[in-house]
């Protein structure tokens, strides 16, 4: 049931984010790249990863709150990025942000109190990583309302302000998400125990990244390139793990996803020396047109929706196991 009700307003978002790059794209709405991708994240991407990490585990009553309010959120976020900024759009933000705490305290919680002392290594770090994955989206939240309001906090110029909204919503929700689920796929390969530590890296350097736009262009650099190679190679190993996916579907998903990402971290990582340079050689126009739709369109989605996918036949897989093992133990009259 829980798994309908996230396609179900994964699928009504999507179809709401369509047609408002409709009415971009005809001039109806006011909206640029990078407001069509910071909206696919609510509309689309969120319900998707709050699914995807309820089957990984944790959460609690928190993430049950906000995975029923979640499709109001989106409106408000929708209504806030379509209004002017001013007092009224961050008014609208902050119902996204309502959502988004409620999740990032689901994350913090289970932290602080986790559920998983008695597990193994690897299943501890899965659930670490999914916590941080919640606890980005608090931060995505309060910098649309920050961007919506008008700020410019720490002297920092839109578009950036939105885009690190962008940033924390894809960047660091879906992908810490998608790498803890990848993680969990292949937690019972040996060979795989390096694993989590690329996958604890690709989930903490999002954090340094933003970091870098205060302290120092060098550390944005740094953080920038080390992120864009750290996805880079996950991109290798989701593509090998989603090769090993039991459905065919997830298989496809998983493989589109990897190649999508590669190519969007090659782009990532060559506007990050270029911007440390000084060169104009990729604009941030430019970066949301074609690394920003490679990561939310061509990676976030169909990795989320790949491992949503496996998890489900799995599932199915696993009941139809135990059935069939309770039908043979059954004594014969």
């Amino acid at each position: 049931m829980k798994t309908k009700w996230a396609a179900a307003c994964a699928l009504g978002g999507a179809a709401v984010w369509a047609g408002m790059a409709v009415l971009a794209r005809i001039g109806v709405a006011r909206l640029g790249a990078v407001e069509l991708l910071f909206l696919f994240a609510p509309l689309v991407i969120v319900p998707l990863g709050i699914e995807l990490g309820r089957v990984l585990g944790g959460g609690g009553s928190r993430l049950e709150v906000a995975r029923r309010v979640q499709p109001l959120g989106a409106a408000c976020a929708l209504v806030a990025i379509w209004l002017p900024p001013g007092r009224t759009a961050a008014s609208f933000a902050i119902g996204w942000l309502v959502v988004c705490v409620l999740i990032a305290g689901s994350g913090l919680v289970d932290l602080i109190r986790p559920p998983w002392t008695t597990a193994g290594r690897s299943t501890r770090t899965t659930w670490i990583v999914t916590s941080i994955a919640r606890m980005d989206l608090a931060v995505g939240g309060a910098w649309l309302v920050a961007s919506r309001l008008g700020m410019r906090p720490m002297g920092i110029q839109e578009p950036i302000g939105l885009l690190t909204a962008v940033h924390f919503h894809f960047a660091g929700f879906a992908t810490a998400t998608i790498g803890a689920a990848t993680l969990r796929f292949a937690e019972k390969s040996r060979e795989q125990k390096w694993l989590q530590w690329l996958v604890l890296m690709v989930a903490v350097l999002p954090v340094v990244v933003a970091a870098g736009f205060v302290i120092s262009p060098a550390m944005k650099m740094g953080a920038a390139v080390s992120f864009s190679a750290g996805v880079a190679l996950f991109a290798i190993v989701l593509r090998a793990q989603g090769r090993k996916a039991q459905d065919a579907m997830a298989r496809i998903l998983l493989q589109v996803a990897a190649g999508a990402i590669f190519a969007g971290m090659v782009l990532s990582g060559a506007y990050a020396v270029a911007d440390y340079l000084g060169s104009e050689a990729l604009t941030i126009p430019e970066m949301a047109r074609t690394h920003g739709i490679l990561n939310a369109v061509g990676f976030c989605l169909p990795g989320l929706l790949g491992w949503l996918v496996e998890n489900s036949t799995r599932t199915v897989v696993t009941d139809q196991s135990s059935f069939q093992t309770e039908v043979e133990r059954e004594p014969v009259h």
